[in-house]
């Protein structure tokens, strides 16, 4: 009988999190080895490689990080001629706003992640992996450590694992907090010990030309840890788990403005935005009512809590579907244009100003561009400037027309998908309130300098002229 700190709710499915706030539980191999750790690697080692990569295929994993790509698919894109050493990046860096939850799986249940890398370094033929973790993670880092000297001290690790002739070492590399590096070509740039500029693709797709040069995997902590379930399970019974293509469990983060945010596991798609926040989460605080959501994380657009899709059916006919009916799947989140992304799920109530909301999400992608693309680099920082003028009052209306230009001229301008993370938010958030928006400017504020330097400027051009 297992019993939790946080007891899960009946909808859930605990999978990834059956050992998290666990009563009892605690991360040493020992704990491990009782619960039965390590057998699904057993069972691993005694496939060929190439029958555990068509397990993860007929199992339809698909990676939890963000952009939710087949993660079998993704193993074979290594080159079937490679001569080069293989490697294997677990990416740790979890630094999209609103996701929270590798880090309960590095703090409380580091082998399951570690029994997950060797089976995916075996199945793909690496012979070194590196964990990458943010620097915001120092606990984390130092229990990744220590489960990594007890997997070696047991076999699991290092040379000839489990008498298999298989050699693996996993090494854990601390990032400088850069959300930047949650992209794989900014990590690789990272790990190598450059400047995290994201690399363009193509030519250099991380399964050929990844770390220094050579084949490389990079999968999301979440998405290692399912691995070892497809070995023991089978690939077909998992992905009896979920909805078709969208197969499996996947751990939802909920926080903002409901009565109980935090962690949830459930099969995929088989739980709607209305189950999630009213069932799960308690519903709005006292008093209020929800009036947006933004499904997958920072980046992915915003969806207003009153609004309706129109959806293509197989059969090419149409359907209405409502919000609160949208299931929390890869696909039907895409179709309603915005993404399951992270997981990250950030609910918004009516006492929130949305140009609140959108100056805060500029004020992080401003922070954080790593400047290599100039759209992007001037483009966050000319969108955070002008939501702080809608926040204090001194924006004017065509301030607004000015915001929604510059985010068009970022989207798909720029090396690597953090162009159009920062311009999306703005997009989605001027098209859905774009009402409630201008009502925070003043035509009054037309034509007047945005600031001191601006106001000097502007008095020495009229003295000049006159």
């Amino acid at each position: 009988m297992i019993t939790y700190t946080k007891p899960p709710h009946p909808r859930e499915y605990r999978l990834i999190f059956k050992n998290v706030d666990r009563v009892g539980w605690d991360p040493s191999i020992d704990c491990y080895l009782r619960d039965g750790g390590y057998q699904d690697l057993h069972k691993a080692v005694a496939m060929q490689p190439g029958n555990i990569t068509a397990e993860v295929k007929k199992s339809g994993l698909r990676g939890r990080g963000g952009a939710g790509f087949p993660t079998g698919m993704k193993w074979t894109f290594i080159p079937s001629n490679n001569t080069k050493p293989v490697y294997l990046i677990c990416n740790g860096d979890e630094s999209e706003p609103g996701t929270f939850k590798d880090r309960y799986i590095l703090h409380q249940d580091p082998h399951q992640l570690i029994e997950g890398m060797v089976i995916t370094a075996y199945a793909v033929g690496a012979h070194t992996a590196y964990i990458y973790l943010r620097e915001e993670f120092p606990a984390a880092a130092r229990i990744m450590e220590q489960a990594i000297r007890e997997a070696r001290d047991r076999n699991f690790v290092g040379n000839n694992v489990l008498g298999s002739g298989f050699d693996v070492e996993i090494y854990v590399h601390r990032g400088a907090g850069a959300y930047i590096c949650g992209e794989e070509t900014g990590l690789i740039e990272s790990l190598e010990g450059k400047r995290p500029y994201p690399r363009i693709k193509p030519p250099f797709f991380p399964a050929a030309l990844g770390l220094y040069m050579c084949p490389t995997i990079v999968n999301n902590v979440e998405t290692l840890c399912h691995v070892k379930h497809i070995v023991r399970m089978g690939g077909d019974a998992y992905a009896n788990l979920g909805v078709a293509r969208n197969t499996g469990t996947r751990i939802l983060c909920v926080s903002g403005d409901v009565m109980t945010p935090g962690y949830f596991e459930v099969e995929v798609g088989k739980l709607t935005l209305r189950e999630l926040l009213y069932d799960l989460c308690g519903g709005p605080k006292d008093g209020r009512a929800f009036k947006a959501v933004i499904p997958g994380g920072s980046s992915s657009k915003i969806l207003r809590c009153d609004e309706s899709f129109t959806l293509k059916n197989p059969d090419g006919s149409e359907r209405q579907l409502a919000f609160w009916d949208i299931p929390l799947d890869f696909d039907t989140l895409a179709a309603c244009g915005s993404m399951a992304g992270s997981g990250g799920v950030i609910v918004i109530d009516d006492s929130r100003k949305m140009s609140w909301v959108l100056n805060n999400l500029n004020a992080f992608y401003a922070h954080e561009s790593c400047g290599q693309c100039t759209p992007c680099r001037e483009g966050s920082a000319w969108m955070k400037k002008i939501s702080d003028r809608m926040v204090t009052g001194d924006a004017s209306p065509q301030d607004l027309a000015t915001l929604e230009s510059i985010a068009w001229q970022i989207d798909g301008r720029t090396v690597c998908a953090f162009g159009e993370a920062s311009s999306w938010p703005v997009e989605a958030i001027i098209a859905k309130f774009r009402d409630e928006l201008l009502a925070d400017t003043q035509a009054a504020n037309n034509g007047k300098p945005h600031n001191l330097e601006a106001k000097a400027q502007r008095l020495y051009l009229t003295h000049s002229s006159s």
